[in-house]
């Protein structure tokens, strides 16, 4: 884990129903409109040529409109005639996407007006119905999991001190628009009320499993949950639950404070938009993993033995560890030994995709607490030797 300045690039997926988006080559900024389109609801068949009275073949002449073009409600669509008129028009808002050779025309409504921003300073290299791809030089701070839409605003420093949580009071309107260092822990009271006042987005060291569930839904995973919802931006840096950010990192987002900013949680990373000589960077990475007391870590009771290593979104990678079955097999589920994964599972896909919230540790807190006395003993798995 290192904020360094270098050329990044950033790729924007697009949904279905591309409108409009930009040419291979074009110089974009961080927030400008890169692509706008509809999303389509369920397509209906209108009567065409026999509605009108011309034959199927015909039908292409007698279109007022264009086939892929957008039309308001009562647009006439198809017409013959001028004093006896027959006309074909829209029922509702919506797309004309088709002619059939029967003559017949299909037309769907539209349901959703969506736009995707660019999360990055640069050019242009690829553009289709599929993807947009950025490139362009920023300094750059990989985490391990992002939420929800992609963020632009300036840096605001929301603690004093890397060791600091954020408190739900410290936050007001007058965050709004900005991205905002939470410190060690964004907790969901922070979460939701910075969205309530317009927070673009938090980055913090880490955000408790209980209220990532609360805010985004029991469904989020481990690796992340982007969206292009109305919901919060959150950036988790180095895990959940409790993860005080690493002094050198906190240093450089104190002397880049004030510069623009962007969270693309399509890979987890933030982007800062300053000149390469703004602050000095480390010259080695930073190493990453888990506290020294074993208290935020939670317990494997049936054992664990490392299983290589867990690439993140953010290309990050850490080492995994493979928890055996109670009868002596291993699961084939990975989890990253440099994250502090309490109150998560891992899936079946020996990735940190797979990590889903565990019932167990609802709490909406770390709880940096010991092994429990009762029972049988059990095992502690970290990231130190």
């Amino acid at each position: 884990m290192a904020l360094r300045h270098d050329r990044w690039t950033a790729d924007h997926r697009l949904p279905i129903g591309v409108v409009q988006r930009p040419e291979v080559g074009e110089h974009v900024k961080a927030g400008d409109v890169i692509a706008t389109g509809v999303g389509l609801g369920s397509a209906s068949r209108l009567l065409g040529a026999r509605r009108i009275g011309v034959p199927p073949g015909d039908l292409e002449r007698a279109l007022r409109v264009p086939v892929g073009s957008e039309v308001r409600a009562g647009t006439v669509l198809a017409r013959t005639g001028r004093r006896f008129a027959r006309a074909v028009t829209a029922p509702g808002d919506g797309r004309v996407l088709h002619v059939t050779t029967n003559g017949d025309v299909y037309f769907a409504p539209i349901v959703d007006h969506w736009v995707v921003r660019s999360t990055l300073d640069g050019e242009v290299t690829r553009s289709d119905d599929a993807r947009i791809t950025v490139d362009g030089e920023a300094w750059c701070l990989p985490g391990v999991a992002a939420y929800g839409p992609d963020a632009v605003g300036e840096i605001a420093l929301g603690v004093e001190s890397p060791l600091e949580d954020l408190a739900p009071s410290r936050v007001d309107v007058r965050l709004g628009g900005r991205i905002v260092i939470a410190g060690a822990r964004a907790v969901p009271e922070v979460i939701t009320r910075g969205h309530a006042c317009g927070v673009a987005g938090f980055v913090a060291g880490a955000a408790p499993a209980a209220g990532l569930r609360l805010v985004f839904g029991a469904g989020v995973a481990a690796a992340g949950a982007p969206s292009r919802d109305d919901r919060p931006t959150v950036l988790c840096l180095m895990g959940f639950g409790t993860a005080p950010l690493p002094r050198e990192v906190f240093r450089l987002l104190t002397t880049l404070a004030g510069s623009r900013a962007a969270i693309h949680t399509a890979s987890a990373r933030l982007f800062v938009f300053a000149p390469a000589d703004a602050a000095d960077a480390p010259g080695d990475p930073l190493q990453v993993g888990l506290a020294g007391d074993y208290g935020g870590v939670r317990t494997i009771s049936d054992g664990c033995a490392a299983a290589g290593e867990v690439a993140f979104a953010s290309e990050l990678r850490r080492a995994a560890l493979r928890r055996r079955r109670p009868s002596g097999g291993e699961r084939p589920a990975l989890r990253p030994r440099a994250v502090a994964s309490r109150g998560w599972e891992t899936g079946s896909d020996g990735e940190s995709g797979g990590c889903r919230p565990s019932s167990a540790g609802r709490r909406s807190r770390s709880a940096h607490r010991g092994p429990q006395r009762s029972g049988a003993p059990r095992s502690w798995c970290s990231s130190d030797p």
